[in-house]
Parts: C-alpha cells; sequence; structure tokens
C-alpha cells in the first residue's frame, strides 16, 4: 500500500521572482505536542557538529527555561543554527500546545521552509493542523517526517502508510498548491539519530542491519528549502518577530532581514504605533548587531538580507515594530494574530495573609508585570477594568494563563486571579461563541464514559476511529472526536482524567465562532468555607471528612473566607477548621482509638483553575495556593448557587 500522492487539478498559485539570498536556508519545526521537535533538535545540533567531543550537553537542550524542563513542552519559540557544509541552516523551534499558537503564528514570516513532524502511531493531532496551516497559507515548503517509526505499534509498515496518507488528505483539506502538497518524506527515529528516505530500509535500521544519522534530512533541507527571498532595495529593514533581554545592552530585537545590510554604529529608525495607535518613527544607533552560531548569539560586524539577526540599541522595540534605514519606507506588515477567546482577571492580594510569602504587590506593579508580559507574547491582550486594583488579560486558554501565574509566582509575587471566562461575540442582536474541536485518545473501555461527560457539556461526537492495537502491548485504545464550545472545555480536564484513570490523551483547536448553545453546568458541589481565622486542626478536619472532600492538611493556615474542600452538596457551608477536641479529667471506658484523615485532594493550579466559580478568587504566593470567596465575611455573601453565581 503505498502513500497517496500528486493531486490533481490544483491551482498553482503565482509566485513573484525576488533575488535569493545564497547558502543560507530559514527552517522552523512545527508538531503537536509530544511528536519529537526538541529531540529531532537536539540530533540536528549534535550530527551538525556544532557541540564539541568533550563538551557535556543536557537532553532538550533547547528547552531551556525551568518550566519547559518540568512539564516536558516547548513554551516559547527559540532559535539555532547549524552549519550544513559550507551552508548556514537557521531552525526556529516552535511549540506544540495550541494554546501558544501566538509563537507559533509570529515565526512563521522568519522561514521559508517547515519541517512538519508527525507521530507515525497518532498521525496528525490538533496542533498539527494549526500549525500546518499557517505554514502552508505563508507559501512554505514542507518536508514531512515521520518521527517514532519505532514504536510497537508501526512494526509492521501498515500504520506508517496509514499517517502519511492522513497527512496528505490534511494537505489538501487546508488548502495546499500542487507544489506543497507533493512533499518529500522522511521517515525518523529522532531518539536514535537515524532517518531515511526510502520506506523499504526502516526494518534494516531497527534490526541495526544498517546504521544510518540525520544525513538524509540535511540534503533534503538544502535541495528543498529556498535560500531566503529577499527585496531588491540597499535599504534595510527588517520586522521584529522575537525579543530577548541582555543584562549588558538592555533590549535585543529578533528578526529576519527583508533587505540590506546592518552594521554596529548605524542609525536606523524604529517604526511602530504608539499607545493611542499613532504610528510612531524613533531614530536610534545600533550598539550591536548579533547572529546565531549554534545556541549562542555571535557578535559579528555586519549581516546581510535573509539572515536572522539580533539587534540592541532600543529599549522601547516591540515584536511587530519594523527597523529601517529609511524612515520613508513604508514599514512592514505587522504581525497578526488570532484573536484570545478567554479572559482573566488579575488582582492585587487582599486576603489577610497578604505580604506574608512573598511581595505584595501594589496595582502599578501588578499593571506594568501584565504590559511587560503583553508586550513579550502578541498572543495575549491587555485591558483595564471597572476596579483600579484589577486587570484583564485575554488569552487563548487555561495552560497559558497558567504559565503566566507560575512565572509571576516564582518572581515572588503575591496576587489574586479570577476564573477564565469565554470572550463572547454580537453580531445582528445574537450572542457568538467560540467553538473547538477536542481530539481524545484513550482506552476504549472508557468511551462511554467520557462521551457522556462531554455531552454533557453540549459537545457532539462527529468522529470514532479504532487505533491499531498489538496483542498484549496495553490496551485497545480509540480515538474521538468532539465539537464542543470552549465553555464546555473549562474544568472538564480533571474530569476526563479521573473517567480515564489518567490514561487519556487531551487536545483540541478553536474551530469557529457559533450561536450561543445555552447554559452549561460547571461545578455541582458548592464549597466549604472557613467561618473564622486560625491553623486547622485534625479533629475538626475528620468531623467535616463526611461533609464532601478537602483540600487542605491539619496545621494550615485558614482565614475566614478560605475554601478548604468541596461540599457535597450544591450550595456552599460555613465550616469551622479550628476547632479543638474539648479535654476532660474523666477517661474513657474503652482506649482512644487513633483516627487518620482518610484522604485529602492536592490542589494544583491548574487543578484550582478548573474548578473555581465565578465568585471565588485563587490567592497566588510563592509557597502557596489558595481558593477563597471575593466576599470574605460569612453575613455578607450567600450559600445558595442561585445567589452567589449571577
Amino acid at each position: 500500500m503505498s502513500p497517496k500522492r500528486n493531486p490533481k487539478n490544483q491551482e498553482i498559485l503565482p509566485q513573484k521572482e525576488l533575488p535569493m539570498s545564497l547558502n543560507l536556508r530559514n527552517v522552523c519545526i512545527i508538531a503537536h505536542v509530544d511528536h519529537g521537535k526538541t529531540t529531532l533538535v537536539d540530533h540536528l545540533l549534535k550530527q551538525s557538529g556544532t557541540f564539541q567531543q568533550h563538551q557535556s550537553v543536557a537532553e532538550r537542550v533547547m528547552d531551556s527555561g525551568d518550566l519547559e524542563r518540568e512539564r516536558g513542552i516547548t513554551i516559547l519559540a527559540k532559535n539555532t543554527s547549524v552549519m550544513v557544509g559550507n551552508t548556514k541552516v537557521n531552525i526556529v523551534d516552535t511549540p506544540g500546545h495550541a494554546d501558544f499558537g501566538g509563537e507559533v503564528e509570529r515565526i512563521m514570516g522568519m522561514v521559508d521552509g517547515a519541517l512538519l513532524l508527525v507521530d507515525a502511531a497518532e498521525g496528525p493531532l490538533p496542533q498539527t493542523r494549526f500549525v500546518l496551516q499557517k505554514a502552508l497559507s505563508k507559501g512554505h515548503k514542507i518536508i514531512l517526517v515521520i518521527n517514532k517509526v519505532d514504536r510497537p505499534e508501526c512494526a509492521d509498515g501498515r500504520r506508517i502508510q496509514e499517517v502519511v496518507n492522513a497527512t496528505f488528505d490534511l494537505f489538501l483539506e487546508l488548502g495546499a498548491n500542487e507544489e506543497q502538497a507533493d512533499f518529500p518524506i522522511v521517515y525518523a527515529a529522532a531518539r536514535q539519530g537515524w532517518c531515511t528516505t526510502n520506506f523499504d530500509d526502516i526494518p534494516a535500521y531497527l534490526k541495526k542491519e544498517k546504521t544510518g544519522s540525520l544525513e538524509p534530512l540535511f540534503q533534503l533541507i538544502l535541495d528543498c528549502v529556498p535560500s531566503p527571498r529577499i527585496h531588491e532595495s540597499e535599504a534595510f529593514q527588517m520586522l521584529v518577530s522575537n525579543l530577548s533581554h541582555s543584562e549588558y545592552v538592555g533590549r535585543l530585537a529578533i528578526g529576519r532581514v527583508t533587505s540590506g545590510s546592518v552594521k554596529k554604529g548605524q542609525k536606523f529608525f524604529r517604526q511602530g504605533i504608539q499607545a493611542d495607535g499613532s504610528p510612531l518613527n524613533q531614530a536610534f544607533t545600533v550598539t550591536q548587531v548579533f547572529t546565531y552560531m549554534g545556541l549562542k548569539q555571535q557578535e559579528v560586524p555586519e549581516v546581510t538580507a535573509g539572515d536572522i539577526v539580533v539587534l540592541s540599541g532600543n529599549e522601547g522595540v516591540e515584536i511587530g515594530d519594523t527597523i529601517s534605514s529609511n524612515a520613508e519606507l513604508a514599514p512592514l506588515p505587522r504581525i497578526i494574530v488570532e484573536k484570545p477567546t478567554l479572559a482573566m482577571l488579575f488582582s492585587v492580594n487582599t486576603s489577610p495573609l497578604s505580604g506574608q510569602e512573598g511581595e505584595a504587590i501594589q496595582s502599578r506593579k501588578l499593571r506594568e508585570r501584565l504590559l511587560k508580559e503583553v508586550r513579550h507574547n502578541v498572543a495575549l491582550r491587555f485591558e483595564e477594568s471597572e476596579t483600579s486594583d484589577q486587570f484583564r488579560v485575554l488569552g487563548r486558554g487555561e495552560l497559558q494563563f497558567a504559565i503566566l501565574i507560575e512565572q509571576m509566582r516564582r518572581e515572588g509575587y503575591e496576587f489574586m486571579v479570577g476564573k477564565p471566562l469565554v470572550l463572547y461575540r454580537e453580531e445582528n442582536g445574537n450572542r457568538f461563541e467560540p467553538n473547538e474541536c477536542a481530539v481524545l485518545d484513550l482506552p476504549e473501555e472508557y468511551a462511554s464514559d467520557v462521551t457522556r461527560i462531554f455531552q454533557e457539556r453540549k459537545g457532539t461526537l462527529t468522529k470514532y476511529e479504532t487505533l491499531p492495537h498489538l496483542e498484549g502491548i496495553g490496551k485497545q485504545r480509540v480515538r474521538l472526536e468532539f465539537d464542543i464550545p470552549s465553555r464546555g472545555l473549562l474544568g472538564i480536564r480533571s474530569r476526563y482524567l479521573t473517567a480515564t484513570r489518567g490514561d487519556g490523551l487531551f487536545s483540541s483547536y478553536l474551530t469557529e465562532y457559533t450561536p450561543h448553545r445555552g447554559e452549561i453546568p460547571h461545578r455541582m458541589n458548592g464549597a466549604m468555607v472557613a467561618d473564622r481565622s486560625g491553623d486547622s486542626i485534625e479533629y475538626a478536619l475528620l468531623s467535616l471528612e463526611e461533609r464532601g472532600m478537602l483540600f487542605i492538611r491539619p496545621g494550615v493556615k485558614v482565614y475566614e473566607g478560605m475554601i478548604i474542600g468541596e461540599y457535597s452538596k450544591d450550595n456552599d457551608l460555613n465550616v469551622n477548621p479550628c476547632k479543638e477536641k474539648k479535654l476532660t479529667n474523666i477517661r474513657s471506658a474503652h482506649a482512644e482509638v487513633l483516627v487518620t484523615l482518610s484522604g485529602i485532594r492536592e490542589m494544583s493550579l491548574e487543578r484550582c483553575l478548573e474548578w473555581i466559580d465565578e465568585d471565588e478568587w485563587i490567592e497566588i504566593t510563592p509557597k502557596n495556593v489558595r481558593m477563597r470567596k471575593k466576599v470574605l465575611a460569612q453575613n455578607l455573601r450567600s450559600v445558595k448557587r442561585s445567589e452567589r453565581i449571577q
């Protein structure tokens, strides 16, 4: 069975021929989460001679941030370069999670081709569709890399061919032209550091009868990815696609040189947009010029058109600005990313424990920190709120917010956040809401329970697929696709993982805005709320266990209005977690029986974001994550859900 190839009757898009920069290639690596992007980059760097033989190199060297290493995902797009013969290849590693799609969108203008990684067993998944659509719309040449061909499910080769065909169908569905759809294919095991363009050679590599390298992939990049197209103008122009910071020279602007060249000490203009929306032309002097050599930024005397450059000298530069040597030239088109779908309130910390575990920042400093994040991340937006100490941040998904919150927490800040809310659109008096396609990979035995959970959230099952299975290796798995409102996905991840015993995979992508589908139940249970301040006592918590699920352990500081557990009913319950056992000088007839708490639900930041309601805050400190009511005093708030959630 051979993969499908050349589509017929496809319109070939006309392309204007422009001068090209020789001995240079700019390529990005795009894929779904955990399909092997960063591992492949590791081996590309090692096999190109970027590292010296005695040099110690960590795994996933491109995941430089602490959060990236801890979570095993790429969050920020990063640049590196390798030398293949006398050709410099700039490589951009991009995130694989849909919440960080803004990182993908803004670097597409820096490259001329893309390596599309697809897992040989899982096939194309939601983020594969998203990033591929962005690359095709830019007219980039795509090289398909079928990774992880050494997985047991791919032993007979049939699944690999099915994945190639599914990817080809995806190309046509996304409107690829004939040249793009005639993509070269590489079969790889990135973890082992080899690839081949010959499908029939895979068994020999797997049996160690042949030893390979990534040389075929290097050659395909040189042969298939075009040299950078540059403008004929001698004037320097570059679009700022990324930002960095140096302790020595300040803010760094990163982008591809569209035309001309740049040297240290030249006078340039920053063409941007001011706060009121008016155009900005700001003159400045380039203090240093860097380019990428391996993983490092190396200072160079000059960078010419087509290469990716790092410039210092302007502290106010923003992503989307144009840097030009001639202020009379029209600026390059600004980077446009898809609009946010969720909003979250950030507030100064007003809890009784404020300032005891971190820096209790004022509204001015919180505002500055959020504005700084928005300037670096074009997928986020900032808005003022009706209250002077609260601000709205608009973004793509819960994970994107969770990463921002965790970063601020590690910087030592104390603050509060509210429940993520979906952004609606009003058209002709009708309300429209964002709709998503959720793709689930789970054991078949849990499919009915998961289907019920998603249908309760207004989800519609659109696809049911049985995945390939080998006898004796794991459980039979299926792939389900649901058409579901973004509202329905809020708080559903933990329920899904519980239903699948932690064995399910979950991903989604935005499809379109559809008419509002009515009310969706978020959380059926109320909260157990502390009615006084003090330290939690085990004796008191034991008496509360039968009322619901506890979130705290004995010896934890609590205050009036702090949420300590989930109540078994739909209304809230004010409780005393500080109640001590009364002492008496009369011994009981029977010996005291040692009784301990049966179970505590550990609430991580992500679980808190999924759990809270609109009348609640999450209190974030460097040491703890707590949940509380917006109104702390119990005599000023209702315990009935119908009255507290308006």
